[in-house]
């Protein structure tokens, strides 16, 4: 069975939100499925030496001209918050949890926080803020909110952001496809070449 595409990133990466846009599309049309991880760069950051790329002169001035200009070339809504970067703790537990019970659920759940801050602009910091995402795919408010508090998805969400680590994984989105790693959701031309080619 061909291996999956595993997808990393944090809800505070306006990059992850634009790649979370394109990924699936991309895997369907080469036959794949993507796993995908929601990570806590802040500790990833803690072992690279970097910092939030809104922290940092220059490139956060870059970033905040080139992501809203990389959404309008992929046709996507972007509306840069107010309250940036997110903390997205509340988020990645929310994914987690629901990713125990159903994975499909799990992504829409993703895909709706991701539009809600990068699409809306909207504060996704809080469980109350992640349930009012949910809300529209049926996810009970106070179900979410006691997951998130369970000590096992509290693990969970540890391990996979140490697995990612070591498997070499320094920011988001990243992406790893048959062993091969791509950063960035501008090598999202090249993961699909190396699906397309079956690698170079």
């Amino acid at each position: 069975m061909t291996a999956p595409i595993d997808f990393y990133f944090d809800f505070a990466s306006p990059y992850g939100y634009l790649a979370a846009t394109q990924i699936d599309g991309i895997a369907e049309r080469h036959g794949r499925k993507v796993r995908w991880c929601p990570i806590l760069l802040g500790a990833v950051f803690k072992v690279s030496g970097m910092k939030p790329v809104m922290e940092q002169p220059l490139r956060g001035d870059y970033l905040s001209h080139d992501a809203p200009r990389f959404a309008r070339l992929l046709g996507v809504p972007m509306t840069m918050p107010a309250k940036v970067p997110l903390n997205g703790l509340a988020a990645s537990r929310a994914y987690w949890w629901l990713e125990g019970r159903d994975p499909g659920k799990a992504r829409d759940l993703a895909k709706a926080v991701y539009h809600a801050h990068w699409g809306e602009g909207r504060d996704m910091t809080t469980a109350d803020q992640v349930a009012e995402a949910a809300g529209p795919l049926g996810i009970d408010a106070a179900d979410l909110a006691a997951g998130i508090q369970d000590p096992v998805v509290k693990d969970r969400l540890r391990a996979e952001t140490d697995e990612a680590i070591r498997r070499g994984v320094f920011g988001a989105p990243f992406f790893i496809v048959d062993g091969e790693a791509f950063w960035g959701a501008d090598r999202l031309h090249q993961v699909e070449q190396w699906l397309a080619r079956g690698g170079w």
